[in-house]
């Protein structure tokens, strides 16, 4: 069996990076109600004021252990922190977001937060018709956003440039995989950033490591978020086809990835939260996980509501800003590649080094 000690926080930053958490005993990774956030606070609630926040998940709901759980937290810590209400929908399929939006709306709703790339034209158009509510939405940006819509939005091309070389650098076999749930560009950032990653450990060191699942351009897609078999079984081909280490990038159905890696005894890098937190049954396997501080951006963006001084700037999480970042990277990871991811992040964030 992989170790499941950590080596401490090689790649910690800035206020908003989530906080690494590494392993836990088994009575708190059980525990749901923990946020892996570092606004979590173990101060008393605050006193309950007139404002409501609420959220729409994307189809992959509350409990995917991946970005809409991480977004919930923001909700969560806003209810305990500020003292708003609460109110929530979770998606079961596309169809049903545009509808679900207006369902809170008609709660008296005064901030809403929709959860995904796919919530995109929904969350326009419901913030059209009605401009007294403000609206935030994880994983969207917009041309020309409605004075009443924040994008939240993450280079997650840059960690998962980190993970892409920590993955070159680690794999024994020479082969590395990653899959995607949908073709769509929250998703592709973070494979193409792990593409990257790869291709810059392959020049450092005239090595030869492959990527499966993503060249570039074209690569293995579950087609949806929910399907864990599917998942499962892109993953189970890629370990057939030689790799050591699987990056999945497809929410719930990259929990299919996980199992895979485990069941075939090699390692993976989980996305958007800590994976020793929100997945703590693959912690063993994890060589580390691509983490975005959605429950910060989130939990910012009502207060900004609550406050009056909620406006349509894009907000962009970053390295430098620690709205994306590495969790703890395991202890089989050497200490020499540790410390050239924390060299190379310091590249990216000075712009040495330029991803696009």
């Amino acid at each position: 069996m992989f170790k499941t000690a950590r080596i401490a926080a090689v790649v910690s930053i800035a206020a908003l990076t989530l906080a690494a958490c590494g392993d836990r005993p088994a009575d708190e990774a059980d525990d749901d109600t923990k946020t892996p956030s570092a606004s979590a606070s173990a101060s008393a609630p605050a006193e309950q004021v007139d404002f409501k926040a609420c959220m729409v998940s994307d189809s992959g709901g509350f409990d995917d252990k991946s970005f809409n759980q991480t977004s919930h937290y923001g909700m969560e810590n806003a209810a305990k922190n500020l003292g708003v209400q609460t109110g929530e929908v979770e998606s079961q399929s596309d169809s049903e977001y545009g509808d679900n939006i207006e369902a809170l709306v008609s709660q008296g709703c005064n901030s809403i937060t929709t959860v995904g790339f796919l919530l995109g034209d929904a969350t326009l158009a419901a913030a059209k018709k009605h401009k007294d509510v403000d609206f935030s939405i994880v994983d969207f940006a917009y041309d020309k956003a409605p004075k009443n819509v924040k994008g939240v939005i993450f280079n997650t091309d840059e960690n998962s440039f980190l993970a892409g070389y920590l993955a070159a650098a680690t794999t024994e076999s020479g082969t590395v995989g990653t899959l995607g749930g949908m073709n769509i560009p929250t998703v592709t950032i973070f494979m193409e950033g792990f593409r990257q990653g790869v291709e810059k450990f392959n020049e450092d060191e005239g090595a030869d490591v492959k990527v499966l699942g993503w060249d570039g351009k074209s690569g293995s897609f579950t087609d949806d978020f929910e399907d864990k078999t599917k998942g499962q079984a892109i993953a189970e081909q890629m370990i057939g086809q030689g790799a050591d280490i699987i990056f999945p990038v497809a929410g719930p159905a990259g929990l299919g990835g996980l199992q895979a890696a485990k069941d075939a005894d090699v390692h993976a890098i989980w996305v958007d939260t800590d994976g020793c937190v929100s997945a703590a049954e693959y912690c063993d396997i994890l060589l580390t996980s691509v983490v975005k501080a959605m429950d910060v951006a989130v939990e910012e963006s009502i207060k900004a509501s609550l406050d009056g001084e909620f406006s349509n700037e894009l907000y962009v999480g970053t390295l430098e800003n620690g709205g994306v970042s590495l969790a703890d990277l395991s202890a089989d990871v050497d200490s020499e590649v540790a410390d050239k991811i924390s060299e190379l992040q310091e590249q990216i964030i000075s712009g040495d080094i330029k991803l696009g």
